[in-house]
């Protein structure tokens, strides 16, 4: 019986990983809002009640192909940081960077699945959380190892109580760090993906031609506004 049971296991596992390849391929052509099991189990002769035992609805499907794009997108900010010297925060920082922009370029369907227009009637359970934090992470324990080694020297700035009040939040993901300095790693962030999404959606088209030069540039900057440039 243990045997069996393993079999069928990996046989559901095999068709699970199937049925989102199929799925991810129907969003470079349909985009995430035109996904439809019953297309995915027609290219896979799957007759339309049977895929329905992987995934119970849309959402469910979509829910898989968010937090396998997390989950992916995550691990390459991770190895990226995980190769830098540790106490290197520069070169930490635009290696994340580097990772967040090369995985979305390689992927921007999936990139836009993550952070593009909402998919309409969908809304992200909380199963999709524990992915979406794992590059965020890796920039929280930047600025707090960079932080407690004294590598950070920004001047200091003057919060408001509702400033302060809204660090609460986030205050987990950078252990440690003043308010100040978590406020400024909040701006590098959004400032690289921002860029990230600008070059993903074509905003840059017959604009700026040498992106990685430029993008290089404007994340050297961002570093500087936390405090942690060379």
């Amino acid at each position: 019986m243990t045997a069996s049971r393993t079999a069928r296991e990996r046989v559901r596992a095999e068709l699970t990983r199937e049925i989102t390849d199929i799925a991810r391929r129907q969003l470079a052509t349909e985009g995430a809002g035109g996904l439809s099991l019953r297309a995915v189990a027609r290219e896979m002769g799957m007759v339309s009640s049977a895929i329905y035992r992987y995934f119970p609805s849309r959402d469910d499907l979509l829910t898989a192909l968010i937090i396998d794009a997390y989950n992916a997108l995550g691990e390459a900010v991770e190895r990226a940081d995980a190769v830098c010297p540790q106490d290197d925060f520069p070169r930490r920082w635009m290696s994340a960077c580097h990772a967040v922009r090369d995985w979305a370029v390689a992927h921007p369907h999936e990139y836009a699945l993550l952070y593009g227009s909402p998919v309409p009637g969908y809304q992200a359970p909380q199963d999709t959380i524990e992915a979406r934090m794992r590059d965020v992470a890796v920039m929280g324990r930047l600025l707090s190892d960079a932080w407690r080694a004294g590598a950070i020297r920004p001047p200091a700035d003057e919060l408001s109580p509702e400033l302060e009040s809204e660090a609460a939040g986030i205050r987990d993901l950078m252990p440690g760090v003043p308010d100040d300095v978590l406020w400024r790693g909040v701006s590098a962030w959004t400032a690289l993906y921002g860029w990230v999404n600008f070059e993903v959606f074509g905003q840059f088209n017959n604009t700026i031609e040498d992106r990685r030069t430029v993008f290089e540039h404007m994340m050297r900057l961002a570093a500087a506004t936390i405090g942690i440039a060379r």
